[in-house]
């Protein structure tokens, strides 16, 4: 669990609920269901227009990464590749065979059996950059679904404002529809920038930290089976690797 983002997102909404309060405003005041509606709704809907099925798909699969990122523990690989290192030097690549089997991350597995089939480096190389940026760039489409948003949903709150204004306009001669008309117009445009700046854009943002730094520990695992491929010392393999820890 990312603590910070939960953290953040307390400490975002209380200080806007915070503020409200200190000017004497109450809770009450900031919610207004036309208002949301209009935001909230028109900014999915702007969305939605802009993405494909299949990013979309992978947008909701990714949001679990923002509150629990997949395991990025770079030690604990570097310490597994050196162990295929000693494996490879003592039994041959043949002897990683054993060993695909039971590695649960497909992108290691893909590697080792291209490993055990005594493939290329240099092709090895290929066919895992190709994967790696694939899937690096699928991320990245839908880390930018949330800035999306986090573009959309000023606009739509200013749209709202001005339909709550046009709502004023229309009834000036019945005060009593007034005050709902002014209340949906201001209530709009705190929703559509409040959402943009203490979730959509922080949310993206998040994102593509959790995707970067799991396209580094993909590289380090691409360089770690072509060392293996070309038979370096298992020492100096560790020391390459380790020059991607923090």
């Amino acid at each position: 669990m990312d603590i910070l983002t939960i953290v953040g997102l307390v400490v975002g909404i209380a200080a806007v609920i915070g503020g409200n309060a200190l000017e004497g405003g109450h809770v009450s005041g900031l919610l207004n269901a036309p208002a949301a509606v209009i935001v909230i709704g028109g900014t999915l809907g702007a969305a939605m227009l802009q993405t494909t099925k299949s990013t979309l798909q992978n947008t909701f699969r990714l949001t679990s990464w923002i509150f629990v990122p997949p395991s990025s523990h770079m030690q604990e690989n570097i310490k597994k590749i050196i162990s295929w290192s000693f494996t490879a030097r003592k039994e041959g690549l043949l002897g990683l065979e054993a060993m695909v089997d039971r590695e649960k991350d497909p992108f290691a597995k893909k590697g080792l059996q291209l490993l055990v089939d005594a493939i290329d480096p240099p092709v090895i190389r290929s066919v895992m950059e190709v994967e790696l940026f694939t899937r690096q760039e699928r991320d990245l489409q839908s880390a930018r679904v949330f800035e999306a948003m986090g573009g959309y949903s000023p606009t739509i709150g200013i749209l709202g404002a001005v339909m709550g204004l046009i709502h004023v306009m229309g009834n000036l001669a019945d005060p009593s529809k007034l005050g709902a008309g002014i209340a949906t117009a201001f209530v709009a445009t705190i929703y559509g920038v409040g959402l943009a700046n203490l979730l959509f854009l922080p949310l993206a943002a998040k994102l593509k930290a959790v995707i970067k730094t799991q396209t580094r520990l993909r590289e380090m695992m691409i360089e770690g089976l072509l060392a293996i491929a070309d038979g370096e010392n298992p020492r100096t393999i560790e020391m390459k690797l380790e020059g991607y820890l923090d």
